[in-house]
């Protein structure tokens, strides 16, 4: 079975998923969207507004943050996946708890497994530190390690995680735009280099 097959498959089990109450309280679901070949993941941390509404990720103002900031490096959104930690839109949203990252994170996983990218970038607190202890990494505060890369192995080779602040950040504090702007260039020298 192919690649599309299996995400396809994949995004209607999320899509039809009950395993936490968000289930419940969603307009839609939202696995991901990009390139099943992507050699970049962005993992955000859960759907906001209007990506509860139109069932896409980063569709909403930290969206276009993204957007910036992959253009800045030469990047569309057809060449990269983006998903999220968990794939329903939490109450007012809020920040996603332990229990619903731990009913959600199987997709992720199964996305990881199917997409095989060489470079994850997780994209806040809560993506960060399920991305690292998951790869065997201890979490640090994200001010800390935001920008610096992790190497991980995998079955399928070398997975190179680099975590980021989210772009959201970047709306309410100026500064972490910049911030933003010198990791986004790292992860073009990284993917310029032999990966």
């Amino acid at each position: 079975m192919g690649k599309e097959e299996l995400m396809k498959k994949l995004e209607e089990k999320i899509r039809n998923c009950q395993k936490c109450p968000l289930g419940q309280l969603r307009t839609n679901a939202v696995p991901g969207a990009g390139s099943y070949d992507a050699k970049v993941m962005f993992v955000g941390e859960a759907p906001g507004y209007w990506e509860d509404q139109k069932g896409l990720p980063f569709v909403g103002r930290a969206g276009k943050v993204l957007d910036e900031l992959l253009a800045e490096i030469g990047l569309s959104r057809d060449e990269v996946y983006i998903t999220n930690i968990v794939k329903c839109r939490p109450p007012e949203n809020r920040d996603p708890t332990e229990d619903e990252i731990k009913a959600c994170a199987p997709y992720l996983d199964r996305q990881i497994d199917i997409i095989r990218p060489k470079v994850i970038v997780p994209l806040g607190r809560h993506s960060m530190k399920y991305i690292l202890e998951k790869f065997g990494f201890k979490a640090e505060p994200i001010s800390k390690i935001h920008g610096k890369t992790f190497e991980a192995r995998t079955l399928f080779g070398k997975i190179v995680i680099m975590p980021m602040y989210h772009p959201a950040a970047a709306l309410y504090r100026p500064p972490i735009k910049e911030e933003l702007r010198k990791d986004f260039q790292k992860l073009k020298g990284l993917l310029n280099s032999a990966l």
